[in-house]
């Protein structure tokens, strides 16, 4: 496994477990962020740290390969993704330093023909 991919999960794993820590109902979806680094090691046969194990619910010795496999699940049934702001805790719209932006109507009066 290259060592960037093992970095890359490592840190996903960081924030896994920042995200599990939140309440259910309050927590956001799983960030589509979390994709590359669970791809980036789903054919790793290497065996993950217990720790990594235990968060994803995993038995003892489990491969990256499972790993990735228990990260994609977290996906299956959303129907949607969280903006970065709104990971690992959803927010209020009071709460939001950070507008969302939305779609402009286009204005091609400066392409004449």
């Amino acid at each position: 496994m290259h060592q960037a991919a093992g970095l890359q999960f490592e840190r996903m794993m960081d924030e896994l477990a920042r995200w599990r820590a939140v309440p259910e109902h309050e927590r956001s979806p799983a960030p589509a962020w979390w994709w590359g680094a669970a791809m980036a090691v789903r054919d790793a046969h290497e065996p993950m740290r217990r720790a990594w194990c235990n968060r994803l619910g995993l038995r003892d010795g489990s491969s990256f390969a499972d790993g990735a496999h228990a990260v994609l699940a977290l996906f299956g049934g959303q129907t949607s993704l969280p903006w970065v702001h709104d990971f690992p805790r959803m927010r209020d719209d009071a709460d939001r330093d950070v507008p969302d932006l939305h779609p402009q109507p286009s204005d091609d009066s400066a392409f004449q023909p």
